[in-house]
C-alpha cells in the first residue's frame, strides 16, 4: 500500500461470512477476494487458516501491533516463566525419562529370567 493511505479494516462478521461462504462454495481464495471485495486474496488465506485454527471466534480477535512477551504469544516464543516453575518442570522432565528407563531395564531382566528358565 501507498505511504499515507489506510488499510481497510474488517468485521469479525464479515471475515466468519467470508471463510464460510468460501469453503461452502469451494472458491480459491482469488474468487472469495474478487466477489467479496477483499483487496488481497492473503488475506482471506489468513483468514481461513486463523477460523481452522482458532475457530470463528478467532476472527473477531484484535490481531495488530506487538505481542507482549509475557502472554507468549510471539512467534515461536514461549511465555516467560518462573524459575521455579522451570525448575519443577525440569524435574518432572527427568523423573519421567527416569521412570521410562527403569521400565525397560524391569522388562529386559525379565526377559532375561525367562530366557534363562527355559534354558534350565
Amino acid at each position: 500500500m501507498p505511504k499515507g493511505v489506510p488499510e481497510k479494516r474488517y468485521t469479525g462478521e464479515f471475515k466468519q461470512q467470508v471463510v464460510e461462504t468460501m469453503r461452502a462454495e469451494k472458491l480459491s481464495y482469488c474468487e472469495a477476494a474478487r466477489q467479496f471485495h477483499v483487496s488481497c486474496n492473503k488475506r482471506v488465506a489468513s483468514w481461513e487458516r486463523i477460523y481452522l485454527e482458532e475457530g470463528p471466534e478467532g476472527l473477531y480477535r484484535e490481531r495488530r501491533g506487538r505481542a507482549s512477551a509475557t502472554s507468549g504469544s510471539q512467534k515461536g516464543r514461549k511465555p516467560k516463566l518462573d524459575k521455579k516453575v522451570e525448575d519443577l518442570i525440569a524435574e518432572n522432565q527427568r523423573l519421567r525419562a527416569e521412570v521410562d528407563y527403569l521400565k525397560k531395564l524391569n522388562a529386559l531382566v525379565l526377559q532375561e529370567e525367562r530366557r534363562d528358565k527355559g534354558r534350565k
